[in-house]
């Protein structure tokens, strides 16, 4: 779901960032109020803005949707009864967003709708086109008139203009003509829609509440928002899966025949919430076998452990575990911090980090301390932690990060700086780990990480999972930036040439 054309205002985040989180409920009491909650749950996968589209009569096709959007988090958004109260019916879709790039305002807020021949039809996308531009350019000159700048709008315009009968067949039509990493909830009169991209990327899982004829089917991010909604997990939609939801229960379609996954596996790394199972594996016991593994491959004589929190909390679990050292909670995170309230000066970004985190002194004073983190992105972060265990008496500090050096940015829906930015691609661990300030760094391999997740290294054949943002091989084509001058920089860029 990110913006078709525009520049980023985030560049002075370091770090990385998923921009969507999507769910859909099905034939159920209270369908606005189990959305809420399950986008309330899928919170940590955007920020910027939420929306539900809701149905309310999905046994005809003369129900109407009802729609409310906002920006901001999803307490704000859909707190206030009288809004919920508005949002009647069984059925609905939702949508968290994170702006990638570009404005964030109302119009790209989703779930996008639009009144079609067959009826109404919501639709929520998670993910990125990586040959949105060149649609919605062919669309323009058939006389498309796009409302936003997001690439999801081009399956609306793709379903509007293809010539197949009913809705389903519409969109498979839509999906073939797109390339890029999507999973996506639509909502019509006539069914709840889920669907992958034919390599799985981005997730989606289906649950079950009530008995399974007659009951109320969920489709979402992750599965933590199907326990918030008291759902049974069923299973994963699988990659290049469209699934059916209707009056006469659930089917599955295969457009693309059977397809061999290629998992986003920053989502065990960070994007996704700890309690969360993702694709048959729980994420919080990987992060602490990715620990684990890391302690096996990067020892190094030390006092205590300590996570940078949130994100490093289980994998430095884990490094304690393998390595014998005590694990304490050297640096403490406020929790009720947004966006730096106070003007952006200098001085004030220079102690931004402190409005996030706190040195606990206590546990690092006269300690050699192992920090663990996630990811390196630009390295502005990091550095700043290092100073401030360093300035609370630590006297050694050692970075151990749980993922390998990322040196390609993604294409695929993560927002990530363009390589020129990112430390790993343009220095080595010496070199980043002076940058940094800190006496060692580390990174767990690739094969490594591949272990942690139960294999015994990366196939190269057959990776099994998207790794483009540490290898470099993006197994789907990046046809937006091939052959146009102002952006094939990019491409070679990501490419390292």
């Amino acid at each position: 779901m990110q913006p078709l054309a525009s520049t980023n205002p985030h560049d002075e985040d370091d770090g990385f960032h998923e921009e969507c989180g999507v769910f859909g409920v099905w034939n159920a009491t209270d369908a606005a109020a189990l959305t809420a909650l399950g986008l309330h749950a899928l919170q940590h996968r955007g920020q910027e803005a939420s929306g539900v589209v809701t149905l309310s009569d999905h046994s005809t096709d003369q129900g109407e949707f009802h729609a409310h959007r906002g920006l901001g988090l999803v307490g704000d958004i859909f707190g206030d009864a009288k809004v919920m109260a508005q949002l009647k019916g069984r059925c609905a879709v939702g949508h968290n967003r994170y702006a990638t790039t570009g404005e964030t305002a109302l119009r790209n807020v989703q779930p996008l709708f639009a009144d079609f021949e067959f009826g109404g039809l919501a639709v929520a996308h998670n993910g990125n086109l990586t040959n949105a531009t060149a649609l919605k350019r062919a669309l323009v000159r058939r006389g498309c008139l796009f409302q936003s700048t997001t690439d999801s709008e081009v399956f609306v315009h793709l379903i509007a203009i293809s010539l197949y009968a009913n809705v389903v067949d519409r969109l498979i039509d839509a999906l073939k003509q797109v390339q890029g990493a999507y999973s996506l909830v639509a909502l019509h009169n006539g069914a709840l829609i889920g669907a992958r991209d034919p390599l799985g990327v981005r997730p989606l899982v289906l649950g079950r509440i009530g008995p399974e004829v007659g009951g109320s089917y969920v489709l979402a991010s992750e599965t933590c928002a199907l326990d918030i909604v008291g759902a049974e997990f069923v299973r994963d939609i699988e990659a290049g899966e469209i699934v059916v939801i209707d009056e006469n229960g659930l089917r599955s379609i295969r457009p693309f025949g059977r397809t061999q996954s290629r998992f986003c596996v920053f989502e065990y790394i960070y994007f996704a919430r700890p309690d969360s199972v993702v694709e048959g594996t729980p994420v919080y016991g990987t992060r602490k076998r990715i620990g684990a593994e890391l302690a096996l491959e990067s020892p190094v004589e030390a006092d205590v452990i300590v996570p940078v929190p949130d994100s490093g909390v289980p994998a430095a679990m884990g490094y304690a575990a393998e390595s014998g050292l005590p694990f304490e909670l050297g640096i403490i995170r406020n929790h009720y911090v947004g966006r730096t309230f106070i003007e952006p000066t200098d001085q004030i970004r220079h102690l931004g980090v402190k409005l996030k985190h706190s040195a606990n002194r206590a546990m690092l004073e006269g300690k050699r301390v192992i920090l663990v983190d996630d990811s390196i992105v630009r390295g502005t972060t990091s550095k700043k932690i290092v100073e401030m265990v360093r300035q609370a008496g630590a006297r050694e500090v050692h970075m151990r990060i749980s993922s390998p050096p990322t040196t390609h940015p993604c294409f695929y829906g993560i927002d990530t700086p363009e390589r020129a930015k990112l430390l790993a691609a343009n220095h080595d661990v010496e070199e980043m780990a002076r940058i940094i300030g800190a006496d060692s760094l580390a990174f767990i391999s690739l094969d490594g990480m591949y272990r942690a997740l139960g294999r015994p290294g990366r196939d190269s054949e057959n990776p099994g999972y998207c790794d483009a943002c540490f290898t470099g091989d993006y197994a789907i084509p990046l046809t937006d930036l091939i052959g146009h001058p102002e952006r094939e920089p990019a491409l070679l860029a990501a490419n390292g040439q």
